[in-house]
């Protein structure tokens, strides 16, 4: 069995609620109300921009020439996905939150960012990996079982393609090939990383659904 069959396995029941929290729910039917959509893209918007960080950095500690560009392409994507929710939906939904980040999204951000800076090259892959995969899986769910016409189309699309489907299948087969090098106490912590990831890969869409503020 693959390492990342093994986190997937490890972190199915975080995904299993992910899947069925009530944002993806509506969203699959259509009935998400628009400004819990117009704080997620905001909010996403923010994260991604740190993401994009995360990445570059990763990418810094690659031990070859060929993942570091796989990483800061990933980075570069980030980015583009970032503009173009700016020259998209921002537009078109007439978005203009000027709060910042929500506790959720700044605490996935700050905990990549961090692993990105003090751990390993191995750990910061698997910590990165959630955004990747979760989302892709999500995705795909979705897809598949939208109600249509869905007034949230573009954004189903956009995660079902096969332009992210090919990013994430990359960061898969990096993070296999790591942990096949790396010894079991690396593993550990990689399995860590990951399943704290997504952890915050749900809080994330939960903050995003209640629309989620500093309480001070």
């Amino acid at each position: 069995m693959k390492f990342t069959e093994l986190l997937w396995a490890e972190a199915l029941p975080i995904f299993e609620q992910i899947k069925l929290h009530p944002f993806n729910q509506e969203l699959k039917t259509g009935t998400l109300p628009l400004e819990k959509f117009k704080f997620y893209i905001y909010q996403d918007s923010l994260y991604l921009a740190d993401f994009a960080r995360a990445l570059a950095v990763a990418g810094t500690k690659a031990g070859n020439s060929h993942e570091l560009l796989d990483f800061l392409q990933f980075a570069q994507n980030a980015i583009l996905v970032e503009r173009a929710l700016h020259l998209s939906y921002f537009k078109e939904y007439v978005i203009d939150y000027q709060s910042g980040k929500a506790p959720g999204c700044f605490a996935y951000t700050n905990y990549l960012m961090a692993t990105s800076a003090f751990e390993s090259y191995e750990v910061t892959v698997a910590a990165l990996l959630p955004c990747f995969w979760i989302y892709k899986q999500v995705g795909d769910y979705i897809y598949a079982n939208q109600s249509t016409p869905n007034p949230y189309q573009n954004w189903i699309n956009a995660y079902a393609g096969e332009d992210f489907a090919y990013s994430v299948q990359k960061a898969l087969e990096i993070c296999d090939q790591l942990a096949g090098q790396a010894s079991e106490a690396t593993r550990k912590k990689m399995t860590e990383a990951y399943v704290t990831a997504s952890r915050l890969e749900y809080v994330f869409w939960d903050s995003a659904y209640r629309s989620e503020g500093w309480a001070v």
